[in-house]
């Protein structure tokens, strides 16, 4: 048995820091592609001290049921409704899913620290992807409401306020995989998730996200989600079609009476023998998925066991006795074995051993420095057309008619062709069918209507490559008291694998 305790410690915690690159295909401010905001909301939680401290309104708002509101009255909050579905439509191209841009209508309450500040000033703080000057236009044009009623730029906010901000949103593109349905009872729906697809709507995902395709093209409405997995990691997903037994399931697992299995592929020979990483992990931001293991963070164990190696990476076994966030990914990268393509956690970023043991060379104000310039969206500008200084196409490229496609914004798609490793997800018994709705539901010109007044249609879009899309992370197994949920192996986890 090989302890992770006798690896060499250090005083400072290791940071990891999960940047979550949702909108990297997209020239877009990094602070919006930063944010992991909730469906509800369109601010992002800012920790400027100039938002001040909490307090309440000097007098109570009028002419509008909060109550109501609060107690789950969404009809009243736009894209709630039965017809949230119905925004827009799905089309495939370069083997991707992608999704027609549509207006949708971001609300939230007022904060306690925006209080008697400027709207505009709020939005100018805090929703930081757009200037000044832009905010103000649009809370003129009315597409910025209080209470579901325009407002002048000189608006000061108060307790209870909602607010609304509608936007021609776009989203990323994902895989164009089908999902597997493994099991679907009265009680239980199964799947086996694709890479690169979120399990719910958030930041700049919401019709590409696995609840909305389920909902979609399969009928299935008011999931439960009973445990999450990572965008880019692929496998089993439970969900419940109703909230008792959510509830029971989530128990079963908060209990620990439900064991969990995880394929992944890591860097190097592993050793033979079975390793148990039991260093804690503490969450550093939420809003930015800064991880790291520190004598201050929570109890943690994982169990890693060795299943083949194919002379440059090894499969493993893992099975998370706690359920930690990035918990496998980190417990890895301290072990010296990161993930081969994990995206954050496998680099030099975090210094020549990538943070092996918890060792960085650099402070947490360098390390966080550099994390946002390697993973800064310049990286994806195409190289033949010339832009304006936020990211956009010059207006000559908007005119001559209402519609435009992406593909005359692209450089070559980069998606052609998957490698092994994406072809797995593609392919299958269900797959015949898959594609003839591909075809059915290819790009249509006509459907992609641009909006001048719309920053995002005049900015140059790129498509996302096939390593983008995926992580060498696989939920394999759930097994509990009376009942057993497994997924297929992925391709790269077999041990014939050779494409590293």
């Amino acid at each position: 048995m090989f302890c992770s305790a006798a690896f060499e410690k250090t005083a400072n915690p290791m940071l990891v820091i999960a940047v979550r690159r949702t909108a990297f295909w997209k020239i877009y401010n990094l602070s919006a592609v930063m944010s992991t905001a909730v469906e509800e909301s369109f601010l992002v939680d800012g920790s400027d001290a100039g938002c001040g401290v909490k307090r309440k309104a000097e007098e109570p708002v009028t002419g509008l049921d909060i109550k109501k509101i609060r107690q789950g009255q969404k009809e009243l909050r736009p894209g709630f409704g039965s017809d949230r579905f119905d925004e827009t439509e799905y089309y495939f191209q370069h083997g991707l899913r992608k999704v027609y841009p549509y207006y949708f209508t971001y609300t939230t309450f007022c904060k306690g620290r925006w209080v008697g500040h400027l709207l505009v000033d709020v939005f100018a703080r805090e929703f930081r992807a757009h200037s000044k000057e832009v905010l103000e236009n649009a809370i003129k044009a009315g597409l910025v409401t209080v209470n579901n009623k325009p407002v002048g730029v000189d608006y000061r906010l108060k307790d209870n306020d909602l607010l609304a901000n509608t936007l021609h949103r776009h989203e990323v593109p994902v895989l164009g995989a089908p999902i597997k349905i493994l099991h679907d009872a009265d009680d239980m729906v199964v799947i086996d998730k694709p890479p690169s697809i979120p399990v719910h709507p958030c930041g700049r995902y919401r019709h590409n996200s696995v609840i909305f395709i389920l909902a979609k093209e399969h009928g299935l409405l008011n999931l439960h989600t009973v445990h999450r997995l990572d965008r880019l990691t692929s496998g089993l997903l439970l969900m419940s079609r109703s909230v008792e037994r959510a509830r029971e399931l989530e128990n079963e697992i908060k209990g620990r009476l439900v064991s969990k299995e995880y394929l992944c592929r890591v860097e190097g020979c592993f050793p033979d023998d079975t390793v148990i990483c039991c260093e804690p992990i503490e969450v550093i931001s939420h809003k930015i998925g800064v991880c790291g293991v520190s004598a201050h963070g929570k109890e943690c164990k994982t169990e890693f066991k060795k299943l083949s190696y194919n002379g440059k990476s090894s499969v493993l076994l893992c099975k998370p006795h706690t359920g930690r966030m990035h918990q496998i990914r980190v417990h890895l990268q301290f072990l010296g074995y990161p993930i081969v393509n994990d995206p954050l956690y496998n680099d030099t970023v975090f210094g020549s051993q990538k943070a092996k043991g918890g060792i960085t060379e650099k402070t947490k104000e360098q390390l966080v420095e550099d994390l946002l310039e390697v993973h800064n969206l310049k990286k994806w500008l195409g190289p033949e057309m010339d832009l304006t200084p936020d990211g956009c196409l010059p207006d000559e490229h908007l005119d001559g008619g209402d519609t435009m496609t992406r593909s005359e914004c692209l450089e070559e798609p980069a998606t052609n062709h998957f490698p092994g490793s994406l072809n797995h997800y593609l392919e299958g018994t269900e797959s015949a069918n898959f594609h003839a709705m591909m075809e059915k539901q290819a790009f249509d010109k006509a459907k992609f209507v641009r909006r001048h007044e719309c920053l995002e249609c005049r900015c140059k879009y790129k498509d996302p490559e096939p390593k983008d899309l995926l992580i060498y992370l696989h939920c394999l197994r759930y097994k509990g008291s009376n009942w057993v949920y497994e997924a297929e192996w992925p391709s790269w986890a077999k041990d014939n694998w050779t494409d590293d």
